[in-house]
């Protein structure tokens, strides 16, 4: 009988994206607190689009924006800052 110790299991991949996940969205509502920051559930129980709620109109235009990576999200809603801030600039 061996006494060596059985090979340690290789780290899931799929816990380190969540890892990385959870780090994105914690960045992402912080960086936009005008927003609700979540991620959808696919069909199958996994996650799915990463999704913004409009909360603050001085933050966006668009009541919901959707897309499929935190990086996307991010480009977005620096889009919707950007919008906002010219419909706030025309209504003076």
């Amino acid at each position: 009988m061996p006494t060596e110790w059985p090979n340690q299991a290789t780290p899931n991949p799929h816990e380190a994206d969540a890892h990385g996940a959870d780090e994105a969205l914690a960045e992402l509502r912080r960086d936009f607190t005008g927003h609700r920051i979540w991620r959808a559930v696919r069909w199958d129980g996994r996650l799915g689009d990463w999704v913004a709620s409009l909360h603050d109109p001085h933050a966006g235009v668009e009541p919901t924006v959707i897309r499929s990576s935190a990086a996307a999200l991010r480009e977005a809603l620096v889009n919707e800052a950007a919008r906002a801030e010219v419909a706030r600039a025309e209504t003076w």
